[in-house]
């Protein structure tokens, strides 16, 4: 699918996974939707297993999972890889052109060794760390935010808010 049928929208571009520590950030993204879908916000869901193996399971059986247990209403897309060769173009041009700038909090502490098994040189690439990172995209198409899963739901939701 083209994003220009997301043209002059607010996008918050997310690679999930249903079976993760962070999955009941679900709730509040469908809560920012129903929120701001009227102002113009659009939440693109990309399943991702490359984390954990988080995100098993078909297509069809993700998308009822997330619909039937957090009631999700907003696009969600085909299992999709966000790192290494079959990354998909959008991802690696969301990665080529943001930085990782760190975990936050208490699960920041835990996830941060977790991804320096992954990864010794985590802190300086743009590679998606783990599930739920965000990408907030204005209405021009302008990158304007990333935020690491360990970010607060509050502060992806004031950016939303001060974009929209």
């Amino acid at each position: 699918m083209s994003l220009s049928a997301y043209k002059g929208k607010v996008l918050l571009i997310v690679n999930t996974a249903t079976g993760c520590g962070f999955t009941p950030q679900y709730d509040a993204l469908q809560d920012l939707y129903d929120l701001h879908q009227k102002d113009g916000l659009e939440i693109l869901d990309f399943p991702c297993n490359q984390f954990g193996e988080q995100a098993p399971g078909t297509d069809e059986e993700i998308h009822s999972f997330c619909t039937g247990r957090y009631g999700i209403t907003f696009p969600q897309f085909a299992k999709i890889d966000v790192n290494g060769d079959n990354a998909i173009p959008l991802y690696q041009y969301l990665t080529a052109n943001t930085t990782f700038v760190g975990f936050s909090g208490p699960m920041g502490l835990i996830l941060k060794g977790v991804v320096k098994k992954m990864d010794k040189d985590y802190k300086d690439n743009g590679k998606i760390k783990w599930n739920f990172t965000k990408f907030l995209i204005d209405r021009n198409g302008d990158i304007v935010a990333r935020f690491e899963p360990t970010d607060s739901m509050d502060a992806v939701k004031a950016k939303v808010e001060e974009v929209l």
